[in-house]
């Protein structure tokens, strides 16, 4: 019996009328996804680095509604975990920017012509993402109409409270004041200086409100990494295309550089001057 013989026994050989990994992964229509419209070799790059950002950005959401969902009900610890996940999801995104900097501006003008105005720009769950954090530009949701199941839910979070009012509404409770957290909106939250006094009344005292401080921290941890993964998609577009406008229309680097200065969660950054 050969070394393989002899490791592999007792691994099961025939699949023919059990379920695979392939199976239950779903792999024939995944590596069956990318189709490139040039012959370039490096559209494929390009169509992975997107796909599989796709893919992370799905687990994102996945594990974000759950994490507000799971700060409703008031059960804080379990959506520790889950923001903390998402952090470390961003930071694999994070990663994925050195790949596709491995490709050069010659190589990218090979295929560009292929994109048509396909930008990743039109994401729809990278918007759900900006949504659920609380970055809601409502006239945005024109770039989904084509798409109804995309449109209809966008549409729904919009109707939501994002997880920033979920977890400012716990500070609110937690403290003993009124309510701060508002309506569900269609816009971008804007700085609320009695929020940030809250969140400074637990900054200066952990020690008695460790949970609201450990919110705090999670919260500003998820941005720090969502934050790198914005300016790495700023270095690396002004690596590859330099100021050229993105294929999407918009300004391209100019616009991802203005996109820098948005502030997911303002009180919980403008309060460290505070303290």
């Amino acid at each position: 019996m050969s070394e393989f013989e002899s490791a592999s026994q007792g691994a099961k050989m025939d699949f023919s009328k059990d379920m695979s990994y392939g199976d239950y992964l779903g792999l024939g229509p995944i590596l069956d996804a990318q189709h490139p419209l040039s012959q370039a070799h490096d559209e494929m790059l390009f169509i992975i680095q997107h796909q599989t950002s796709e893919l992370w950005m799905r687990l994102a959401i996945h594990e974000l509604e759950a994490a507000r969902q799971s700060l409703r009900d008031g059960h804080l610890r379990p959506a520790f975990k889950m923001l903390t996940r998402v952090a470390r999801i961003f930071e694999q995104l994070n990663a994925a920017w050195d790949v596709l900097r491995t490709m050069t501006p010659s190589e990218y003008t090979a295929f560009r012509p292929s994109l048509g105005n396909s930008s990743g720009f039109q994401s729809h769950q990278y918007r759900l993402v900006e949504y659920i954090l609380g970055n809601r530009i409502g006239a945005l949701m024109k770039l989904h109409k084509h798409t109804k199941t995309a449109y209809d839910r966008l549409s729904h979070e919009l109707e939501q409270p994002s997880l920033y009012q979920v977890a400012i509404a716990i500070l609110c409770e937690r403290l003993e004041v009124p309510s701060l957290a508002g309506a569900p909106q269609s816009q971008d939250w804007q700085a609320n200086p009695e929020v940030q006094a809250l969140w400074q009344l637990v900054y200066q005292d952990p020690q008695n409100h460790w949970e609201l401080y450990e919110l705090a921290e999670k919260l500003v941890d998820l941005e720090d990494y969502f934050r790198r993964w914005r300016f790495n998609h700023v270095t690396t577009v002004e690596r590859i295309i330099g100021f050229k406008r993105g294929t999407g229309g918009t300004a391209g680097v100019a616009y991802l550089r203005k996109m820098l200065e948005v502030e997911l969660f303002p009180e919980l950054w403008h309060v460290r001057g505070a303290l």
